[in-house]
């Protein structure tokens, strides 16, 4: 956070302190793996809504666009498709928390202790949302957070993060948390994913993706590298079917 604004710069540098663990745990954790024999492990592209209602659809990705947005770095969260992502993530497994423990006791964890909602990841985002388009409503003359002016949308993610604004029965903070991971496993992911569009993550950072084989590029005196990066499924202008 900067001058109460939610700076782009702060989640893209709290990633990349992950190093490859984030690209691990966006292809890990959220795709059902173990593989079951007969079915895609993968999810290319995005073909429509999975699990958000068009008005849940509109708050995540507004937020998303506020925590990595477009700018002189490049395109951002919406840009990349980082709703679509959150959107087939919870959607699947993942959402609903299958490979988790979740039952009681429930109890206040520690931050150390990841995750502690008795909601599954979808129920904690469906609760959350309503939740904050309901305060929105009753704070902004009935506007939603996805109508609001861009420093409207600032100031009210700021106030979260800093844990001066609370939901009932929702925590605003945890929920938070768990949107920032999101987005930047969308922005980062491999695109079969469903996020990452064109890459665009992966070529701020300067990361080339899944290629075959860097012999070529191993002597190049620590220049940065312009390579065209490469994800699963190839290059875009590839068109694999």
């Amino acid at each position: 956070m900067a001058d109460g604004h939610v700076s782009r710069r702060h989640i893209l540098l709290t990633s990349l302190l992950g190093g490859t663990s984030l690209v691990a745990s966006a292809a890990m954790a959220r795709t059902g793996i173990p593989w079951v024999p007969g079915t895609a492990p993968y999810i290319r592209g995005f073909d429509g809504a999975r699990f958000f209602t068009p008005a849940e659809r509109a708050c995540v990705e507004a937020m998303v666009a506020r925590l990595i947005p477009s700018d002189d770095l490049g395109p951002g969260a919406r840009e990349a498709g980082v709703a679509d992502f959150i959107d087939n993530q919870l959607a699947g497994s993942y959402g609903r928390g299958e490979r988790w423990y979740m039952k009681g006791p429930f109890a206040d964890g520690l931050e150390t202790q990841g995750y502690q909602d008795e909601r599954p990841p979808a129920g904690l985002y469906r609760a959350a949302v309503a939740a904050l388009d309901e305060h929105c409503r009753e704070r902004f003359d009935g506007r939603v957070f996805a109508q609001l002016t861009e420093d409207e949308q600032d100031a009210l993610l700021t106030r979260i993060d800093d844990e001066e604004l609370e939901f009932e029965d929702v925590p605003a903070a945890a929920f938070f948390a768990l949107l920032q991971e999101n987005a930047m496993e969308g922005f980062f992911c491999d695109p079969v994913h469903g996020g990452n569009r064109d890459m665009v993550g992966w070529k701020l950072i300067g990361f080339p993706g899944v290629r075959y084989d860097y012999r070529d590029y191993l002597d190049h005196d620590g220049e940065r590298l312009s390579i065209e990066p490469v994800g699963l499924m190839g290059r875009p202008a590839w068109n694999v079917d």
